[in-house]
């Protein structure tokens, strides 16, 4: 995320706003049985001098979610927010692996169009590198499906 922000002020601001929509959806009865929740994770702005590790991020993303997300909400799925695939990953598993025991909804990425441009980088229009385009983004794939998991590894960017 752009802005010069730190991790607490975007889990402040974050917090405020998921539980005016919460708020909001509770006062016009939509209840949150079977919805997919789609935030943004807690995250320093690109500009801010400080920026936390892997696990600073999943505490700080899990203690915001856990505060406002209803339990009866089925899913939480994040959304990119301009980190790098790799970057992602490692945070989602982080996620995973310390809280999946306590969540009452799952953890997942949603697919946004942003997704697939390493594969789309690679194949440029090019017939004969779509076998490789299509090998980036099984990567990718695999590898937010061993974060969601919770079993995702830095090592598997290497393969």
């Amino acid at each position: 995320m752009d802005g010069a922000h730190t991790l607490e002020q975007c889990r402040s601001v974050t917090e405020d706003v998921l539980r005016t929509v919460f708020q909001l959806l509770t006062s016009q009865r939509i209840f949150p049985r079977g919805m997919i929740l789609k935030p943004n994770m807690v995250l320093p702005g690109l500009s801010c001098p400080v920026q936390e590790g892997i696990d600073e991020v999943a505490e700080a993303t899990m203690r915001c979610l856990l505060r406002t997300v209803p339990n009866a909400v089925t899913g939480v799925a994040f959304l990119s927010g301009g980190q790098s695939g790799v970057l992602a990953s490692a945070r989602l598993n982080a996620m995973n692996a310390k809280f999946k025991a306590q969540l009452p909804w799952a953890l997942a990425f949603f697919v946004c169009p942003r997704d697939p441009a390493p594969a789309l980088e690679i194949w440029r229009g090019d017939e004969s590198r779509v076998a490789a385009a299509q090998r980036a983004l099984y990567h990718r794939a695999d590898c937010n499906r061993a974060a969601r998991r919770g079993e995702y590894s830095a090592t598997m960017e290497t393969k």
